[in-house]
C-alpha cells in the first residue's frame, strides 16, 4: 500500500518539476540538432506517461481505459504546460511541443499496454 503513496508523490513531483521547468524565461541547454526540444518532450512525458500508470494501474480493470485515462492525463497536463509558457517571458505555447508530449506518453503507455507489468 505504501507504493502507492509513494507513486503518487514521485508523480506530483515530477509535475512540478516540469511546471518548474516550463517557469524559467530560458533554459542552459545546448541545441545540438533541429528539433532537440520535441525529442526531449517525448522523453519527458513518455516518463510522465509511466508514472500515471504506476499510479493508476490498480484503478481500471481494462487496460484500455488505464492507456486512455494515462495518455490523456499527460496530454492535458502538456496543454495546460503551454498555457503558462504563453505568460512567460522568454517562452511561448507551442502546439508542436504538445503533440510531442502527447507522442511521448502513447508511445510509453502502448509498450506498457503490451508488456505483463509488474511492480
Amino acid at each position: 500500500m505504501f507504493h502507492l503513496y509513494k507513486d503518487r508523490i514521485v508523480l506530483l513531483l515530477y509535475c512540478g518539476f516540469i511546471f518548474y521547468l516550463s517557469h524559467q524565461p530560458t533554459l542552459p541547454m545546448p541545441m545540438l540538432f533541429e528539433h532537440q526540444d520535441k525529442i526531449i518532450h517525448m522523453t519527458a512525458y513518455a516518463i510522465m506517461g509511466l508514472l500515471v500508470w504506476r499510479v493508476f494501474v490498480y484503478k481500471f480493470k481494462v487496460k484500455l481505459w488505464l492507456a486512455l485515462f494515462s495518455v490523456l492525463f499527460c496530454s492535458l497536463y502538456g496543454v495546460s504546460d503551454e498555457y503558462h509558457q504563453s505568460f512567460i517571458d522568454g517562452r511561448d505555447a507551442d502546439v508542436w511541443d504538445w503533440f510531442a508530449d502527447t507522442i511521448g506518453a502513447g508511445l510509453m503507455v502502448l509498450v506498457l499496454s503490451r508488456v505483463e507489468y509488474k511492480l
